[in-house]
């Protein structure tokens, strides 16, 4: 049985889910059924046979990194063999350092940025000071790659960020930029420590399209994920499943890159 890893989940306290699931909703003009909670999570994986989750959520300012934080190991410590946890930083944050090791002690394991939402540019020095803690610390980034209507993540903010942190596994949401795919391949494909996912890609290109962006970014630099709760992994899987892949790439992309990135044993 293939084992899976959806590497894109946004989850949150189901006190505030239903509003943060409104605001992304909004943010993106997109219709969205699912609802944001660890539960919600579990179930929609569980009709595909999910086995693995990298789970997060973002720090729109910096007095939310801590809760947050904490709600993230909470629901990594409840889900122990499921669930993989990264944390959020904020840009603004007096204590970057202080963040980032509190977020190591809670036992996380690498860092979630969304510059889109938190309103910083990858190629800032605001972001530099992100990235010189995380390479110290020798843990991956995942970051919210591209928007056309914006110009903090697109792919001539991410490349200096790249460059500048060559030792730090990155990996770049959306294939590194969503909105502006075909772009970001051009500019960005063959960096040494990029990695990408393909979560909120597959409804908008072709299977042809997305093949020629997994082989522009090598097969094994490609994870599976949902963006959840922004779309449903039955409907992603039959997406991904139109894409002419051989059994090994499957594999390498809804498993074994993820677990080799993420250290899942």
């Amino acid at each position: 049985m293939q084992k899976i890893v959806n590497a894109h989940c946004h989850i949150y306290p189901e006190k505030i889910a239903e509003k943060a699931v409104v605001g992304i909703r909004d943010f993106y003009d997109l219709d969205m059924s699912l609802n944001g909670t660890v539960d919600g999570l579990l179930k929609d994986g569980a009709k595909i046979g999910v086995t693995h989750y990298l789970v997060h959520s973002v720090a729109t300012t910096p007095k939310q990194v801590k809760s947050i934080n904490e709600f993230i190991a909470e629901s990594v410590n409840q889900h122990p063999d499921k669930f993989i946890g990264f944390g959020t930083l904020h840009p603004d944050s007096e204590d970057i350092q202080g963040d980032f090791d509190y977020l190591i002690e809670l036992g996380l394991k690498g860092v979630k940025l969304h510059p889109d939402f938190q309103l910083f540019g990858m190629d800032e020095e605001r972001a530099f000071r992100i990235g010189e803690v995380v390479r110290d610390g020798k843990v991956p980034i995942l970051v919210h790659c591209g928007d056309y209507r914006y110009n903090f993540s697109n792919p001539e903010q991410i490349k200096p960020f790249l460059d500048k942190f060559p030792e730090i596994p990155f990996i770049g949401a959306h294939f590194a930029g969503w909105s502006v795919w075909k772009e970001a391949t051009l500019k960005l494909a063959g960096t040494p420590n990029l990695y990408v996912d393909l979560s909120s890609s597959l409804y908008d290109l072709t299977p042809e399209e997305a093949y020629d962006l997994i082989h522009a970014y090598g097969t094994d630099r490609v994870l599976w994920g949902t963006d959840y709760p922004m779309w449903e992994s039955i409907s992603e899987m039959e997406y991904f499943n139109k894409i002419n892949l051989t059994d090994e790439e499957r594999s390498q992309i809804l498993f074994d890159n993820a677990a080799k990135l993420l250290n899942i044993k």
